[in-house]
């Protein structure tokens, strides 16, 4: 299968429920913590450089043949908030159904058997990559992508800011996301070997916090 296939699973078409969440931008805006632009891009800089890093190494490593329980395990305790932890899995669970439909895969199938609440996102990233026949870096850069483009969108509907200006703020971030990736893949393509331990684990204590008041509010656009 061709590389084009990285561009159907990226597609923000792709009907994997990433719409439905705002990648705590929702809760940031809010608590003025994003109001344009300019603090739209370090938000999304300090997510990519957290939770995206994250992501992305645990979808290169289930690309790249790791064991996606072990995979799972080390996802949550990665995420101390029952919250995002709860989102995570729905958003896998999303993510495998429109996986299955599309790359028909023994190895989603035993996934879905295992988990059927729903294992964490990246988790099911990285072996719908695989499913589709791309590699680690492609699962990689999926995973930093959405973690960036997910609230760049969402704050276009919660500011109605410029969609051009969120656009530009993903444009300067590509270097870094490149950056990111080329950590996520190296760590990914150690697990086998060294073991879960050696993915990053990079914290992002208020995206935890945030995620725990959004959870409570009676009336949200987003789900998380």
């Amino acid at each position: 299968m061709g590389r084009a296939a990285l561009l159907v699973l990226a597609d923000g078409r792709f009907p994997a429920g990433g719409h439905a969440h705002s990648g705590g931008a929702e809760e940031a805006v809010r608590a003025g913590r994003i109001t344009g632009a300019a603090s739209l891009e370090a938000f999304c800089r300090g997510r990519l450089h957290t939770a995206g890093l994250v992501a992305a190494g645990l979808a290169a490593a289930a690309a790249a043949g790791a064991d996606p329980a072990e995979l799972d395990a080390a996802a949550d305790a990665r995420t101390p908030s029952p919250a995002l932890r709860l989102a995570a899995r729905k958003l896998g669970r999303q993510l495998m159904r429109a996986a299955r439909a599309t790359w028909p895969s023994a190895e989603l199938d035993a996934l879905a058997r295992e988990f059927p609440k729903g294992a964490h996102q990246p988790v099911v990233l990285g072996l719908a990559a695989r499913a589709a026949g791309l590699g680690p870096e492609d699962a990689a850069y999926c995973a930093v992508y959405e973690s960036v483009s997910g609230p760049a969108t969402a704050v276009v509907r919660l500011l109605s800011l410029d969609p051009f200006e969120a656009t530009a703020v993903l444009a300067r971030l590509a270097p870094e996301l490149d950056r990111v990736v080329d950590r996520a893949v190296s760590a990914g393509a150690a697990v086998r070997s060294a073991g879960v331990d050696v993915l990053p684990a990079a914290s992002a204590p208020l995206l935890e916090i945030g995620a725990e008041a959004h959870a409570a509010w009676p009336v949200r656009l987003f789900a998380s």
